[in-house]
């Protein structure tokens, strides 16, 4: 029989004494791990798929503009200038977004995002002009703010902070798979759909990988729950224990300032979460836009080759991210595990800025900084919605995501102008190494990070 977190057997204790009362059978351990495997099965499958085509079609301008800037006549500094307007659009709606989905549900608040992000990413191949294409990418932050906070959300609606660190990881999983799909998808399309039909390449791509989201949207209406009181497909008693685990989160007292906004701002480790989540993020944004130029000028000048070589580093980084994961909460040493993957991250980005000449050599440094940027998101996020108040989780993860959007407004943007002016990328690659050492070190000194999640070793349990 499996050992229970401290939280689970309270909330077991308080089950089976109303059980008891009522003469209804007692909750055993195998009951509550086929309740929580049952959830997973449920919903992760779907919102797994959601989160990769999310992550695609934030990465896939990064493959079309190799195709792209050259018939449109579009500089290094408008493709960058074009990446990060996404970040804009994506900066101004995203807490809103999260607050309507309190309102109104899960259910139609992804309906709404990927309904209408997946008509914008479409509407992509009628750009000709660059304020045109600033303009669509503008309306497609637009439409994707709030995604990823939401299901961020939405997960702390269904398992407990113990159980919140896998999940998690899966969903930054679904980003590393999208790294490893999308290069080799978008490279296919670009080069073997090229002119199909009177439409290059890059417009296909925007059509194939933008119609599957809204599609997807509204399957993701009809078949998620809301909130696990309406899950009709548990049974009353399973309700009533994903109630309990979800309510017993005793570290969590609620903000001084009360909840929303004003609430969030009196917290000083937002700050410290928000910063921490921007110079990851940066890193994240950096490899996702310039991978495919950085592959390019190593040599391989056919589209479908930097897609496929790009499947190198994100292999290596879903790997790296999963077993930090386990290892981080088998140890509970979220604090180092996040500073030691920003600092391999920030190694490799440097070592990579200053390597020339070698295919290989360049490909195992980038791929290091690739590991040690996507091992830090899971550790983070497990952090962050334990540490965060009940009565402020739903601003305080939007505005995170939200300061982290900065990233991606000033990242692609100073890279594009950097190179534009240097005719490198070493110099932002050199900047974005500092960034993430500095992360490291604001992070080693958040005294009490790991007190935030339960002290009780996590049990080898399915989610």
């Amino acid at each position: 029989m499996k050992v229970l977190s401290g939280m689970q057997a309270d909330a077991v204790h308080e089950l089976n004494g109303d059980a008891l009362a009522s003469g209804e059978q007692v909750v055993a351990d195998g009951d509550i791990e086929l309740t929580y495997r049952g959830i997973t099965l449920r919903l992760m499958p779907l919102l797994f798929i959601c989160c990769v085509l999310n992550h695609i079609d934030r990465i896939n301008i990064g493959y079309a503009q190799l195709q792209m800037r050259s018939e449109l006549g579009f500089s290094a500094a408008v493709y960058g200038i074009g990446a990060s307007m996404f970040y804009v659009g994506y900066l101004l709606f995203e807490i809103p977004s999260n607050l309507v989905m309190q309102r109104i549900g899960a259910r139609k608040t992804l309906l709404r995002i990927m309904l209408l992000w997946g008509l914008a990413s479409t509407a992509t191949l009628l750009v000709r002009t660059p304020m045109e294409f600033y303009i669509v990418r503008f309306l497609l932050g637009v439409f994707e703010a709030g995604f990823f906070p939401g299901v961020v959300l939405y997960l702390t609606f269904w398992y407990p902070p113990e159980r919140r660190a896998r999940i998690i990881a899966m969903l930054m999983a679904a980003g590393v798979a999208a790294g490893m799909i999308a290069g080799p998808l978008s490279g296919w399309i670009i080069q073997n759909l090229n002119s199909l039909w009177g439409l290059k390449g890059w417009q296909w791509m925007f059509v194939l990988q933008g119609l599957p989201a809204s599609l997807l949207g509204i399957i993701a209406y009809f078949y998620l729950t809301d909130q696990p009181e309406q899950a009709t497909w548990l049974s009353e008693r399973q309700r009533q224990l994903v109630a309990s685990h979800t309510a017993l989160v005793p570290h969590q007292t609620p903000a001084s300032g009360g909840g929303g906004i004003r609430g969030i701002w009196r917290l000083p480790s937002f700050f410290a979460l928000g910063y921490l989540y921007f110079a990851i993020s940066c890193g994240a944004y950096t490899l996702s836009f310039w991978l495919p130029e950085m592959i390019h000028g190593w040599g391989f000048s056919n589209v479908q080759e930097v897609g496929f070589y790009s499947l190198i580093p994100y292999s290596i980084g879903m790997l790296a991210m999963f077993w930090v994961a386990r290892r981080s909460d088998a140890r509970r040493s979220h604090r180092q595990s996040f500073v030691i993957a920003t600092c391999v991250a920030a190694l490799g980005l440097a070592a990579t800025a200053c390597t020339t000449g070698s295919l290989w050599m360049s490909m195992t440094l980038v791929s290091a900084a690739t590991a040690g940027v996507v091992s830090a998101f899971p550790v983070f996020w497990a952090i962050a919605t334990s540490v965060l108040p009940k009565n402020v989780a739903a601003v305080g993860i939007a505005a995170i995501t939200t300061l982290s959007g900065l990233a991606g407004v000033l990242c692609p943007a100073s890279m594009g102008l950097l190179k534009t002016a240097t005719g490198s990328t070493s110099i932002g690659l050199y900047v974005l190494a500092a960034l993430l050492v500095s992360a490291g070190v604001v992070m080693s000194r958040l005294h009490g990070v790991d007190r935030a999640l339960p002290s009780t070793a996590p049990s080898r349990r399915t989610t």
